[in-house]
Formats: structure tokens, sequence, C-alpha cells
């Protein structure tokens, strides 16, 4: 227990969220819980984290956790470790919860230059109907940059998609590969604008981005024969192709990258299996289950086409493994399970209240000498 590294967690605490002050104490070793000497308050080490509340070992469920993030069959782990299957689908949602404010953290904190991003949706077999989810990633480093799940594939769905990959992009020249979904092409293009007032009061003027390139991939299948036509619905050719060489060194305009992340979550939820048993019951479960797999993708899982030569002598020849986390820089290392689980999310410092009323008379006569 290292009490330099935590911080209060009482919203109503003065020291609140500040780390390194020197105002938490171990409180219980044997219980792992620290004390804050600002508050008085004491509070659990696991405080913020997904492990907190647990009433079985953190080991047992990390396991779990691992093994449902990659894909293994929710009936194998209760009868392996005989558990209950409501235990472990409130394991599932909890991880699930708690990789969603992890992503929502660095998505708020990180500004990248994309270069290319692809997006495309995903049909889901629900008990009732179906449901849809839309996946985007980061070209150059195989970073997943968010999704969003609705009820029906929609202007709204793609808006939410658009509007969380323009939380990450800088304003720099990006090239955006879709679909033939025409709600794209308006959704890219009103998210990527930025408002300017001037200086001036009433609505503010929005401006839109420079060099922002939508190309489209659009795939048509007549009997056996399948038809793929590229379309570039914005910019100039001159662009879409160095943008192009500058994120994937070479080919042409496709959409492959984001159709492997989709093989991904396919292969890791059941419910996105093609031809399955599996349905999805809850929207709120699908979302879980879409941010704990694409967390541990992103953090957890070394990406093989991110691999950097590293010559030891001219004959001699490493290679590094990187995570999409790494190669954005959100991180330098390979992540745990364990240390994502683990992450605790810091917490806004504390901000005093602006008094109201008329200042006292101390105040008065201190500023009047």
């Amino acid at each position: 227990m290292n009490p330099r590294e935590q911080f209060c967690p009482n919203m109503e605490c003065a020291a609140r969220g500040k780390v390194g002050e020197g105002n938490i104490t171990i409180h219980s070793q044997k219980k792992g819980r620290y004390k804050c000497e600002t508050c008085g308050k004491t509070f659990s080490a696991t405080n913020g984290t997904a492990m907190y509340g647990l009433k079985k070992a953190a080991d047992l469920f990390e396991i779990v956790v691992t093994l449902l993030a990659h894909g293994c069959p929710l009936q194998a782990i209760v009868a392996a470790f005989g558990l209950d299957e409501r235990t472990v689908k409130d394991w599932f949602k909890r991880s699930g919860q708690h990789c969603r404010k992890v992503h929502e953290h660095f998505m708020e904190q990180t500004r990248l230059d994309l270069g290319q991003v692809q997006a495309d949706e995903i049909k889901v077999k629900k008990q009732r109907g179906a449901a849809w989810m839309a996946l985007a990633i980061m070209v150059s480093t195989r970073l997943w940059l968010g999704g969003v799940v609705g009820v029906s594939r929609d202007k709204s769905l793609i808006r939410e998609l658009a509007g969380q990959v323009r939380q990450w992009a800088l304003c720099r020249p990006l090239l955006l590969a879709v679909d033939g979904f025409s709600a794209y092409l308006k959704a890219f293009r009103e998210a990527f604008r930025t408002p300017y007032t001037g200086g001036k009061g009433g609505r503010p003027r929005l401006y839109i981005w420079e060099e922002v390139a939508i190309v489209q991939v659009i795939k048509r299948r007549v009997q056996d024969t399948l038809t793929i036509e590229r379309r570039i619905a914005q910019g100039c050719n001159q662009l879409v192709e160095r943008l192009l060489k500058a994120s994937q060194h070479r080919g042409m305009i496709n959409t492959a990258f984001i159709e492997r992340l989709n093989a991904t979550f396919r292969q890791r939820l059941a419910c996105l299996v093609r031809r399955g048993r599996a349905l999805a019951r809850q929207v709120e479960t699908l979302e879980a289950g879409m941010y704990l797999v694409g967390c541990v993708y992103n953090f957890c899982t070394h990406h093989q086409s991110l691999r950097l030569k590293l010559w030891i002598t001219e004959c001699r020849l490493h290679r590094v493994q990187r995570t999409p986390a790494v190669a954005a820089a959100l991180t330098d290392h390979l992540w745990s399970v364990h240390e994502l689980l683990s992450f605790k999310l810091p917490v806004s410092p504390y901000v005093p209240p602006k008094r109201r009323g008329r200042p006292p008379k101390q105040t008065v006569l201190a500023v009047a000498l």
C-alpha cells in the first residue's frame, strides 16, 4: 500500500482528487483501507475500480473477466469454477461499465492525428428483433476509437459515432472511409466543424475543417457475383492518395481494417456471430461487452501488424510487440487485465463554492486599508 499514489474520493473534501499532498495515511493494512486527514473519512484501496465491493477473490474475478473478454462461453465458466450464473453476468456488466469509464477518460484527455478512420456497423441478434453496433478504428495504430449501440440503423446512431471520432481528432488532414450508408456523409460533415464567435454575441459561425476527405466502398451482390464500387464523396484524388499512403503505406480505397475489427468483435461476443444461437437480451449488457472487448483489444492485446523492427546487430533483428494503445501513445507498456480493472479514474479537484451576498466587515476593512 502506497499512500502517495492515492487521493481522497470524498466529493465534499477540500483535498479531493489531489495526489501527493501528504493527507492520505494507511488506516488498516489488513483490510486495505486509507484515511484522509483533511476530511477524516476512510476509503477502500479498490474504491473507483472494478474490484470495489467484490465478495470473492480478486484473482478469480480477473480470470473470469479475461475469459469473457476473449469469447469464452458463460456456461463453460460456470461449469469450470462452480460460480452462479448471475454472479458471472454481474461481473461481466461490472467490468464493462468500468472499461467504459476508462475509455471515456482517455477519449477526453487525448487528441490524436488520426490520419485515416474507418467505420462500419454490425447487426446484432436480439431476443425480440435486432440491434445495431457501429464501430470506428484508427487505421495507422489499429486503435478502437469507440462504438455506439442502437435499436435501429439510423442517422442518430451514426451521429453519435461521428461525435466520438471527433473527440479524438486534432484539426489535421483526415480520411474517412465508410460504406454506402448515406447517413455517414451528413453526420461526419456536421461533426468536423469548429464554432467561432469572433468576439461577437449570438450564435457562433461553424467553420468546416479543411482537408477532410470522405470515401465510400459500396458492395453489391447479385446472385453469385460481387461488385465493389469505390467512390470519393468529398475531397480530391491527390488528398485521398496522400492520406492513404501516410496511413496504410500502400493500397487503394478500402474498409479492410474495420472489417477485421468486426471479425474480432464477432469472435469475442457470441451475439454478433452470424449463424449462432446466442442472443442479446439487453442493450446495457451489449454495451458492457462492447467496451470490455474494445478496451482489452486496445490495452491488453499485442497486434502483429504493429511490431517494430529493432536492430541489435547488422545480422540480428528483434521485433518489439506493441498494442494499439502503445502505438497511439496512450500508454508505454502492455497492460494486464488486472491493471485495466484496477485503473483508478481521477476525480476532479475540489472547487470551493462561490460566496454570495455582502462580504464580511473584516474583508471590507482590510481592502480599505
